[in-house]
């Protein structure tokens, strides 16, 4: 809060990009609203940031459309219909993942027909994937975050079972495959982007982010890289440093070719954008496919 204050009232600043973490955007969003500063945060996911007002929006997707994709995944294109869910149960994250994931499974006409909970501090599955094996199910879905699902990839191949594990963003890490090593291969999380991507834009991108970093950009580097271009777009457009002017062209975003996907900007100020299924190989990475909002019309005009 001091320092969103700092940019605004010693710096005159008449946008900001950020905040990374939903709980420091929302702090930092309330300023910004009340001075009538834009902001647009990268990687903030939790709905109610953008819920803070007209001056507040993000280019990231919602965990929603995340839980919703992979449950379309599942069912359309690996054709998966029983479903296990082994999940998080004291994180916000992922419990909000395993329902959306639930609600939409269901609607496609899938079912879940089994569901373990974990915690974060656990080492140990194997009860829970003892439990999930005797339900014989096409895939399980991990809505967690990478260190556990390695874990969990490793021991539920050692019970002898070859089905995919699915997840989301939380499985986005160079660790990944340090600790679930080829026990991965077969599985499949949604992400914003992925660094394998053959898109020019995505491969000129992370050349780039090497050659100036040294390192691979992750996925928040993709997302800070649109919020800035989707800021300096509009600030073109409105022609204008007048902090109105350039809220008012930010909302007008339309099909902005971003490092993560096209995003256009719904009236309620969050992206309308695809989701990337990554898949895991022979211990790499793949871009399975992208999955775009079922109705672009109805998410954009939703109040």
């Amino acid at each position: 809060t001091i320092a969103v204050q700092k940019l605004i009232n010693k710096d005159k600043v008449v946008a900001v990009l950020g905040e990374s973490a939903s709980t420091n955007s929302l702090a930092g969003g309330a300023v910004c609203q009340e001075n009538k500063i834009p902001m647009i945060t990268p990687s903030s996911t939790n709905p109610t940031v953008t819920e803070i007002g007209d001056y507040i929006f993000r280019v990231c997707f919602l965990d929603d459309f995340q839980g919703e994709v992979m449950a379309r995944f599942a069912v359309n294109t690996l054709k998966a219909k029983r479903i296990a869910v082994l999940y998080d149960n004291g994180s916000d994250y992922s419990i909000g993942l395993e329902e959306f994931f639930s609600s939409t499974l269901k609607k496609l006409g899938g079912e879940i027909i089994a569901k373990e909970a974990y915690q974060k501090t656990d080492v140990d599955f194997s009860a829970q994937l003892t439990k999930i094996k005797g339900s014989k199910p096409d895939a399980i879905y991990v809505p967690g975050y990478y260190t556990q699902v390695g874990q969990i990839a490793q021991q539920s191949r050692k019970l002898g079972m070859t089905i995919p594990l699915l997840g989301a963003d939380g499985w986005d890490s160079p660790s990944l495959l340090e600790i679930g090593k080829e026990a991965l291969n077969g599985s499949y999380f949604s992400n914003h982007y992925n660094v394998e991507d053959p898109d020019p834009n995505v491969s000129n991108f992370v050349k780039t982010f090497k050659e100036k970093y040294n390192t691979t950009p992750d996925t928040t580097a993709g997302l800070a890289y649109d919020a800035t271009n989707i800021l300096f777009a509009a600030i073109k457009r409105a022609n204008s440093t007048e902090s109105k002017a350039i809220r008012d062209s930010i909302a007008e975003t339309k099909n902005f070719p971003g490092i993560t996907g096209v995003i256009t900007i719904s009236n309620t100020r969050n992206a309308i954008k695809p989701a990337v299924i990554v898949g895991i190989e022979n211990g790499k990475y793949i871009v399975k496919e992208k999955i775009a909002p079922v109705d672009k019309q109805d998410v954009a005009t939703n109040k």
